[in-house]
């Protein structure tokens, strides 16, 4: 028992002195300026790369994988909402099929054609009986009834003529 507890705790503070040795050397690679230098410009020459990939592609007439994700969501988009249409024709024809069927529905839509048709007919009669033999002239207002706004308007109306003329 004594070796196995030794022999755990020897392990135990090996792999603590380890992880510990790692995260120093970790610690001071991400400290030194040449490797965080080195790593800056390798993420830029990544991020150059697929932008140039991008354009190559553009040129070529060919989707990137921004496109294909793009499409993909669209697609899904499309499937759900004809998923929703498919639902509500289904719910449509069993209310069809629950009035009597498509026979009942074109007899309902006849009748309500004929009723349409008398309500025209009925208005158009009324129309003729309302309309006056000679048109009436609409009168506005007091003023324009006025013998002294007419001659204001005739002086005004000749000052106008006058002025283009002159």
């Amino acid at each position: 028992m004594t070796n196995e507890t030794s022999s755990d705790g020897l392990r135990a503070r090996i792999s603590r002195q380890g992880e510990d040795a790692l995260g120093r050397l970790a610690q001071e690679l991400l400290e030194s300026p040449l490797v965080s230098s080195a790593l800056t410009r390798a993420f830029d020459a990544r991020e150059k790369a697929s932008a140039a990939q991008e354009v190559a592609m553009g040129a070529l007439n060919l989707p990137s994988a921004a496109d294909l994700e793009k499409l993909t969501r669209r697609v899904r988009s499309v499937s759900q909402r004809l998923e929703g249409i498919e639902d509500a024709l289904d719910r449509v024809e069993q209310r069809v099929d629950g009035i009597g069927g498509a026979g009942a529905v074109e007899q309902r839509l006849a009748s309500i054609e004929q009723q349409l048709e008398a309500l025209s007919t009925q208005l158009s009669r009324l129309a003729d009986q309302g309309t006056p033999s000679a048109p009436q002239p609409v009168i506005t207002s007091a003023a324009a009834r006025s013998p002294i706004a007419s001659r204001t308007r005739a002086r005004a109306a000749e000052r106008r003529a006058a002025a283009r003329r002159g």
